[in-house]
């Protein structure tokens, strides 16, 4: 058989061969090309697009299996009657529609799959999953009495939370120590016992070093009487010593193992005992695992983000692994990193979970939401200002806010408008408008509000409802002790004296005032001391005449007639 010669079998194999090559390419290029955005968080929906998309899914996935799921009405008069409720009666309505739908509001389950599933299969029942989900929380959102905080709309990060999930054994959920309850999940820790019963959840209470030891002991008292697993950390304080650097702490050291905060090799054995035993748990539960022993666990990570998650995998791993970064959202996908040959750790990115405990306001300034996604700046301040003490704002910043009026109680807060032009009028912050730039200033409060500078935190429910009651109960002695000293006269007199203050600074008062009003604020406006001059009229090409009136004078000049030749004849 010659060089050339090729037989039929052989051909066919090598035809077989480059069509095997060339689907794979294909397979490969269409994946690059589904797959080939960046991951993201999505947790407002206002892109056209993505509204289309979402309807071109649901009408594509529910049109033929669940034609009765599409018809689905809105009673358009449900509100009618909330409207008229007063402010304290619709809160207490929409705390018990809060009750109410507490069950309604939960983490996505990932629909049953096995291995014998292909992709389209497998992607198909996840997108089918989710959409019922969003749905249910759709009918929720159209509830006028519930208010539906912004959650993580984005199927692809929630793919990353239960890959996650059935990784670990251990569960770790990631809080701020100053308000831990508000990124506290209870529905995620029972979806991880749904996944294995053995699986269980730690509470890792970063930031500790920014609360005092007396309210540390309180939500320990907390957790301990609510039978939560929970541990203190600082993620901070621990890079700080991995990096020889000394890290100034507000808390008071103590050896109590209740309320001490856990060093790093302190937090890996705790995390490697906690895990190891939940493995050994699982094996006894099994008959045939008589001679299986724990070699390796995993542990899983997860969270809001902006919670210090990144960070406390870089601290335990004693090395940058992953990134960090002020901004929600830095982690893409989930990573797993291997610490000891015994210990894996598996960092998840942050999700905004549905919630009815806060506003999209609260959320920023708890650094959940990003703040360079903030359109109005004064209603994430104002959770600043009622959050942290007015003197204690006024000795981190060195300025004076200003008091509040004869009529308005003592202890309130300040407004967002008073610490926004307070904070303008001392750092010098100037718009090309020429008022106050409130914009810059916001960022950086509320940048300040989260790193910690403008020291603030929660109690444990039972205890801040005493709190609450007793400032109530002398916020209203001290209200009543008021009005006993001053009639409603003299109050009524104090607002009046605001107002007519008011007119006059706004030139809105009678015409003697007004002319002293805007010479009052030309004298203090500073962009209006800055006028062009006016240019003088030349009138120098009129004619001055005495006893004119001053309008220009036009002289006529008459010739002589020649007369000469007509006297001649």
């Amino acid at each position: 058989m010659g060089k050339n010669d090729k037989s039929s079998l052989g051909r066919a194999l090598v035809k077989h061969h480059n069509h095997k090559i060339q689907e794979s390419k294909e397979k490969g290029q269409l994946y690059y090309k589904q797959h080939k955005k960046v991951l993201e968080s999505v947790t407002d929906v206002a892109d056209i697009d993505a509204v289309i998309q979402q309807a071109d899914d649901a009408v594509r996935l529910f049109s033929v299996d669940n034609p009765a799921a599409v018809n689905t009405l809105i009673d358009l008069e449900s509100g009618s009657s909330t409207s008229e409720l007063t402010p304290h009666e619709r809160r207490e309505n929409q705390k018990k529609e809060e009750a109410l739908h507490a069950s309604s509001l939960n983490v996505p389950r990932r629909p049953a799959w096995n291995a014998n599933m292909t992709v389209e299969e497998l992607d198909s029942n996840e997108r089918r999953a989710f959409l019922v989900w969003r749905r249910s929380l759709a009918r929720l959102e159209e509830n006028d009495s519930l208010v539906l905080t912004p959650f993580e709309k984005n199927l692809d990060i929630w793919r990353q939370l239960w890959r996650v999930l059935e990784r670990s054994d251990l569960l770790v959920m990631v809080v701020d120590a100053r308000d831990p309850l508000f990124y506290r999940c209870p529905d995620l820790e029972a979806y991880a016992r749904e996944i294995d019963e053995h699986k269980r959840t730690l509470l890792l209470i970063n930031k500790a070093d920014l609360l005092p030891y007396s309210v540390r002991q309180k939500w320990a008292d907390y957790f301990q009487l609510h039978g939560i697993l929970y541990l203190f950390w600082s993620a901070k304080a621990a890079t700080a010593e991995l990096e020889g650097k000394q890290h100034v702490s507000s808390s008071q050291e103590t050896v109590d193992e209740d309320t001490k905060i856990y060093g790093r090799e302190e937090l890996l054995s705790r995390l490697q005992s906690e895990a190891e035993e939940i493995a050994r748990m699982r094996t006894d539960s099994q008959q045939n695992s008589t001679d299986v022993k724990t070699e390796h666990v995993t542990v899983g990570f997860v969270g809001y983000p902006n919670v210090g998650k990144s960070s406390t995998i870089n601290a335990l791993v004693g090395a940058k692994r992953t990134g960090v970064t002020s901004t929600p959202g830095k982690t893409k996908h989930f990573q797993t990193l291997i610490i000891t040959e015994k210990l894996t750790l598996c960092d998840c990115p942050g999700l905004v979970f549905p919630s009815f405990t806060s506003s999209r306001y609260e959320m920023i300034a708890s650094g959940v939401l990003p703040i360079h996604r903030m359109t109005e700046h004064r209603e994430a301040v104002q959770v600043v200002a009622d959050h942290v003490p007015r003197h204690v704002i006024e000795g981190v910043y060195n300025i004076k806010l200003p008091k509040p009026k004869p009529y308005e109680p003592e202890n309130r807060p300040p407004f967002a408008s008073e610490l926004l032009r307070s904070y303008c009028a001392s750092r010098g912050y100037v718009a090309s408008s020429g008022l106050p730039d409130e914009t810059k200033a916001a960022r950086q409060i509320l940048k300040d509000y989260i790193d910690g500078k403008l020291p603030h935190y929660e109690l444990p429910p039972g205890m801040s409802d005493e709190e609450d009651g007793s400032r109530d109960a002398g916020g209203s002695d001290a209200s009543e002790s008021d009005e006993s000293d001053s009639g409603e006269g003299t109050r009524l007199d104090d607002v009046m004296d605001d107002l007519k203050s008011f007119d006059v600074a706004n030139g809105l008062g009678p015409g003697n005032v007004v002319r002293g009003a805007r010479k009052k604020a030309s004298s203090s406006a500073s962009y209006k001391q800055h006028k062009k001059p006016q240019r003088k009229k030349d009138r120098a090409w009129r004619v001055k005449d005495d006893g004119s009136d001053g309008m220009s004078v036009v002289r006529v000049y008459q010739k002589a007639a020649n007369v000469g030749s007509v006297m001649a004849k």
